[in-house]
């Protein structure tokens, strides 16, 4: 019996030896050749793990990466693997999230974001429901056949919202490497810069075991400092100014090693040495060389190329352990940043920078992302997601005014574009000043779809503007009633309310904004369901937002609170959500089915009900003579990452029996002719009599219908049409003198339904009018005509449409 104790105890410290080195095992990139892309066969169910083997083991690694996210690795047959990104998907993060003890997942990475794993590569085009219980019972092409290399390691973004009574974290069963540069900071040692946001210049430490520790500068240069800055999410560096911080540390040596002491007559140090040692303490030459002395420099060699994207890809040197080492001759890294012009305070900059007008980021819920379009010829367009690395990513978002990449994503992560893919397989080093300076293929209609459209997310300053702004009362996080800190004559922080009344869309925007919550889905003026807070007082009233502002605090205002309604139900209110919709106008249709109608008056009645004609019709002969009628059809894309659906709920829509049609929202879009400067000539308005899916893209499938008193809305990929012949689908131009004017449609004019973006709602048309024919020239989305542009109309009127006989 002792005997076969004492087997069974071997057995087991065997396969403890054997197991445990797996498992506490280091990653570390390898050096695996790029793949030859080949075709995959169709995947099949990976067989099961046998009975006698314990569950699969999940875990997240790599760098740079929070407890939340990482490179996926799993542990079978003893040994860790990473799984292919090939035909990954949100299904498959789900599973694996849920295997990790997160609700879900939020994204998935591609392209070994986190590093390259090593050993196996297990899993490879795989394909899950997202119902799975374990990624085990997936399909795949089986556990370790795939033809990847481990620069296609995937990875996953969870939810940081733990599964209730899940016991096992599952989640980092992996030995840490101490040396893992993951977190930099900036630490301002002058006392007046550190009250200032952002910090863009002091000592640079990185997170070292539960505390931070800092760098010494023998050796760094400006591309240190250039990727730093990067990280930090700035574009550009400064050159710091050494002599100054020499001077503190100079200083501070002195007055540590000769301290002075008044002494007075019982030998005692009286107060006012006690506040001068106070104070010497705690001066800036002193910290820094107090940072000096003690032995928390982590790194003593930098040598970066200024085209890394994180501190940790530069070749570093550590310093060695139960080594006193305290940078001899140096002292600690000192870097200066340059933010970008949204992010600059007053700091005395006769020159500020300049963003690049030829790129943009259109469709993130949150500044600092979307999809990447660049302007070329007037017209903007999109990036194919070929090759599409953190290197090109990179140059966007400095380009933009903000740090390197945080992520470049791709199959139209942020919504699919619209019009022109310009750019294909870009090949950015990291150091060009624009993405147009970067190698790349133009395209072909058979290189790209807009399903590939390119995008970034992009490291940005730390503001700290979340910490000024809080939800209450709501069911979840993302709503609730809006309270803002304030501090009184004495420094007393206290929550207040903000008044509700002219509180919109655009000022639920920059609240969501504010609080990294993404869209606002709505503004409510009334919150007296959420009423579960003691605050009671207004502090901010007439809040009036373009939408485009980072806070609260930067949108205009009352400088003295002044609210009829200042009870705390009628204090302001927001519904933020991760996804929105966009609409954005078809604007060559309009130029090429735009013509002029005379219509009788008796086949306008309908129409003068529903207020479609000009006001000069109530004068008319009615039902004898005719108007005058701009025509032109009108077709709308939601080319967003959420369905457009009607404000109103069906049970408030609006019966209108002359058209036998519901109203679901009363104004839909505005349709104007304006002069040169600006003013109005004619107008007509569309309400979403039918706000319906009259089509999709290939894949997508209709999901609004009018008929029958049906759901109406715009699918995601999908468009509404509206035919020039049917009513009040026009501009009564029947007053309207020949002329020069401007033709303009707003789509979702009052911004009654929130949409990640309001810029690209409007379309502006040069208009050509002599009394009997019309030209239209130069449609274009966005923003308002340049002169230059309205004098190249007057050198070409552009195409005749329509002739009056």
């Amino acid at each position: 019996m002792e005997k076969s104790r004492h087997r069974q105890q071997f057995a087991f410290s065997l396969l403890l030896s054997l197991w445990l080195p797996c498992c506490l095992a280091q990653t570390t990139p390898s050096n695996a050749a790029t793949r030859t892309p080949t075709r995959a066969p169709t995947p099949s169910a990976t067989p099961s793990l046998s009975p006698q083997t314990e569950r699969l083991k999940v875990r997240l690694s790599g760098y740079p990466r929070k407890h939340n996210e990482g490179r996926v690795e799993l542990f079978y047959k003893g040994e860790w693997g990473t799984i292919c990104d090939d035909d990954f998907s949100i299904a498959n993060a789900n599973v694996l999230c849920r295997q990790l003890g997160f609700v879900s997942a939020t994204g998935w990475t591609h392209s070994a974001k986190y590093g390259k794993g090593q050993g196996k590569i297990w899993l490879d085009n795989v394909l899950c429901s997202g119902g799975e219980k374990s990624i085990e019972f997936c399909k795949s092409r089986g556990w370790g056949n795939s033809d990847c290399t481990h620069d296609e390691d995937a990875g996953v973004v969870c939810k940081d919202e733990r599964i209730p009574g899940f016991v096992d974290s599952n989640v980092i069963d992996t030995q840490v490497d101490e040396n893992r540069i993951e977190e930099v900071r900036l630490r301002s040692v002058v006392a007046m810069s550190r009250k200032k946001l952002p910090v863009t210049e002091g000592v640079v430490e990185v997170k070292y075991k539960d505390g931070w520790a800092q760098i010494c500068d023998l050796g760094w240069t400006i591309k240190n400092t250039h990727v730093v800055c990067g990280m930090l999410g700035f574009p550009h560096e400064r050159k710091v100014n050494k002599n100054f911080y020499k001077r503190l540390k100079k200083r501070a040596a002195e007055k540590v090693s000769r301290p002075k002491v008044n002494v007075s007559a019982g030998g005692r140090q009286t107060s006012k040495a006690k506040a001068n040692s106070k104070s010497k303490q705690s001066s800036p030459g002193k910290r820094l060389y107090l940072d000096r002395q003690k032995n928390h420099f982590h790194l003593h060699s930098v040598e970066c190329t200024g085209t890394e994207i994180h501190l940790a890809a530069c070749p570093l040197e550590y310093s060695k352990r139960n080594v006193t080492f305290t940078c001899e001759g140096g002292m600690a890294a000192v870097v200066s940043c340059m933010p970008g012009p949204l992010f600059m305070q007053n700091n005395g900059l006769k020159k500020k920078p300049k963003i690049s007008s030829t790129v943009r980021l259109k469709g993130g819920a949150r500044l600092g992302e979307g999809r990447v379009e660049v302007l070329k010829d007037n017209e903007w367009g999109t990036v194919c997601d070929d090759r599409w690395n953190l290197q090109s990513a990179s140059v966007v978002c400095r380009e933009l005014g903000f740090g390197s990449a945080k992520e470049a994503l791709t199959g139209a992560r942020m919504g699919q574009g619209m019009g022109p893919i310009y750019m294909n397989e870009v090949k950015c080093l990291g150091q060009e000043k624009s993405i147009w300076n970067c190698p790349f293929k133009n395209i072909t209609s058979e290189d790209c779809q807009h399903s590939e459209d390119a995008a970034v997310r992009c490291n940005l300053p730390y503001m700290g503007f979340e910490n000024s702004i809080r939800l209450t009362g709501g069911r979840t996080r993302y709503e609730g009633r809006v309270e803002l800190l304030s501090s009184d004559s004495n420094g007393t922080q206290s929550w207040g309310l903000v008044c509700g009344e002219s509180w919109s869309t655009k000022e639920a925007m920059v609240a969501c904004r504010q609080l990294d919550l993404g869209y606002a889905n709505q503004g409510l003026q009334e919150t007296w369901y959420w009423d579960s807070s003691n605050v009671t007082d207004m502090i901010m009233s007439g809040v009036k937002c373009t939408g485009n502002e980072m806070s609260l605090s930067q949108c205009q205002h009352h400088k003295t609170v002044s609210c009829q309604k200042a009870a705390a139900k009628f204090a302001a209110g927001v519904i933020c959500s991760d996804t929105a919709s966009d609409l954005v106008l078809n604007a060559p249709l309009v130029q090429q089915t735009v013509y002029i109608e005379d219509r009788p008056l008796h086949m306008l009645y309908c129409a003068a009900e529903e207020d479609c004609l000009s006001k000069s019709a109530a004068k008319a002969n009615w039902p004898y003579g005719h108007r005058r009628l701009l025509r032109f059809s009108s077709q709308i894309h939601n080319i967003g990452r959420a369905d457009f659906k009607p404000k109103a709920g069906r049970h408030s829509w609006i019966w209108h029996a002359c058209h036998g049609h519901y109203h679901s929202m009363n104004i839909f879009t505005h349709y104007d002719l304006m002069n040169a400067n600006g003013t109005k000539v004619a107008e007509g308005h569309k309400a979403s009599f039918c706000l319906e899916d009259s089509d999709c893209q290939e894949g997508v499938s209709k999901r609004y219908e009018c008929a029958n008193f049906g759901d109406q809305g715009i699918t995601v990929g999908c468009w509404d049409l509206y035919r020039h012949d049917i009513d009040c689908q026009w501009i009564d131009i029947t007053d309207v003198r020949p002329g020069n004017y401007i033709l303009q449609i707003v789509i979702n004019p009052n911004n009654e339904v929130a949409e990640s973006d309001f810029t690209n709602n409007a379309m502006k048309c040069n208009c050509k009018y002599d009394g009997h024919r019309i030209w239209l020239h130069n449609c274009h989305i966005g923003d308002a005509f340049s002169e230059e542009a309205e004098r190249r109309f007057e050198k070409y009127p552009g195409q005749l449409n329509n002739q009056i006989p």
